[in-house]
């Protein structure tokens, strides 16, 4: 006599956005893999019934691309091709009751906070000795570590505080236990994440306490690279830039996201420093952390920003020579402040100052990179593609900058491992190297 078996369910999570939602992806997977299910990332076939977006709601483009997303699979469950839809994260929170009148497909809609309620939803008990375990999306030897939630600064076009509310930081023992955890699965680098870095500590320390946390983690063994995202310049922490050169695990990198040039921009965007004290500071890095590479990101098309506000921050991006740099355009964001200012700057024009700033950065980069060809570096393989090893050196983050391209017709590499390699070529944002002989 054959018995009746459960069917077990079979779930995809779809994560859009920034590396922060891949982290709430990883936890929200963990648990409902203890909960029993059967998780896949990013992935989804017929034999997956059950799909859950995590949105990004950050500017236009993001929110269409959630939409989008959001409708795809909408479409696929009024065929049958899978039974439950749901949705979470950033767009979620924003929007949610436009989007529960306008897509009525989805089973339900969820908050950035709301993991227990969406757990429940699934029938799964939220597991809280699970805190700091994650299913890893990423290549087994990095991962991100979440330093904080949220953010308290106070910038006129970022709607991200109306998403993800105010900033609070994770205890230190807490961080160092999941690094622990994650150097003890393989893993070989973190990068630390958080809508600002520089804030951590302030509200459950009463003081910045971001290099603390850096000594921390610089103990944890098994970690061999740490690596600092999104640092915010004003009331920049004066010890940082010395731990980031005292210690060798913490790579000389910092992503230190700038936005403007002009002062009367930097003003309308709230950012609470001009030009000349941006400046001063990068200089002051650069000065003290010899050899850092510094990432920035530079926002166009603010209200207001007039040809000649343009031309500064053209000049400023010249002059500075990042050796990493991204553009976004600006997108009129509902509820935040600079939602009362006119958005006067035509959507070709945004296109074109854009385009120009990269086009800036593409030669100072090809320029950066001709300097290296003859050097020695070590490099990080994340993995392998055709005839080619592709690494990192302690200057580049994964999926964002430069990659270093190994030729593999004479040699065996494993990803996840370091090796010394001599540079042997230069394009504009890629190394090609070899691997030097023992």
């Amino acid at each position: 006599m054959k018995t009746k078996t459960l069917r077990r369910d079979k779930v995809s999570v779809i994560t859009l956005g920034c590396s922060k939602n891949l982290v709430d992806s990883e936890v929200l997977m963990k648990q409902l893999e203890h909960g029993g299910y059967d998780v896949r990332h990013d992935t989804w076939s017929r034999g997956r019934n059950i799909v859950i977006i995590n949105t990004c709601g950050f500017i236009e483009r993001a929110k269409e691309e959630s939409i989008q997303t959001i409708l795809r699979f909408a479409e696929a469950k009024s065929k049958g091709k899978i039974e439950k839809l749901y949705v979470t994260g950033c767009l979620s929170q924003r929007y949610k009751d436009n989007l529960e009148a306008e897509i009525p497909e989805v089973d339900a809609y969820f908050g950035t906070a709301d993991l227990p309620r969406l757990l429940k939803t699934l029938r799964v008990d939220y597991r809280h000795e699970l805190v700091g375990e994650r299913l890893l999306s990423t290549p087994a030897h990095y991962a991100y570590l979440k330093i904080s939630e949220g953010c308290n600064r106070t910038c006129s076009f970022c709607a991200i505080p109306l998403m993800r509310g105010k900033h609070v930081s994770r205890p230190i023992d807490e961080l160092v236990q999941e690094a622990r955890a994650l150097a003890a699965r393989g893993v070989k680098e973190l990068i630390l994440i958080a809508q600002e870095l520089t804030y951590y500590g302030l509200d459950i320390y009463k003081k910045r306490r971001l290099a603390d946390l850096l000594r921390a983690l610089n103990e944890v063994e098994g970690i061999a690279w740490l690596r600092l995202h999104y640092a915010y310049p004003a009331q920049f922490p004066p010890e940082l830039p010395d731990v980031i050169n005292k210690y060798d695990k913490i790579c000389k990198y910092l992503d230190i996201p700038l936005q403007h040039a002009s002062d009367k921009i930097l003003a309308a965007m709230r950012r609470n420093i001009t030009r000349a004290e941006t400046e001063k500071l990068i200089r002051d890095i650069r000065r003290r952390v010899p050899g850092i590479a510094l990432r920035t990101t530079m926002l166009v098309g603010f209200p207001g920003e007039t040809p000649e506000d343009f031309q500064t921050l053209r000049h400023f991006v010249e002059e500075m020579r990042f050796d990493r740099l991204g553009v976004f355009t600006y997108s009129h964001e509902e509820h935040t402040r600079a939602h009362t200012l006119p958005d006067d700057v035509p959507p070709e024009v945004k296109e074109e100052r854009a385009a120009e700033l990269m086009d800036i950065q593409e030669e100072i980069s090809s320029e950066l990179n001709a300097r290296k060809v003859g050097s020695v570096c070590r490099v990080l393989v994340d993995r392998k593609e055709g005839n080619y090893y592709i690494g990192r050196t302690e200057h580049d983050s994964p999926e964002v900058d430069n990659e270093v391209l190994i030729s593999a017709s004479n040699v065996y590499l494993r990803t996840g491992d370091f090796t010394d390699v001599r540079i042997t070529g230069a394009e504009s944002f890629d190394l090609y190297a070899e691997v030097l002989q023992h």
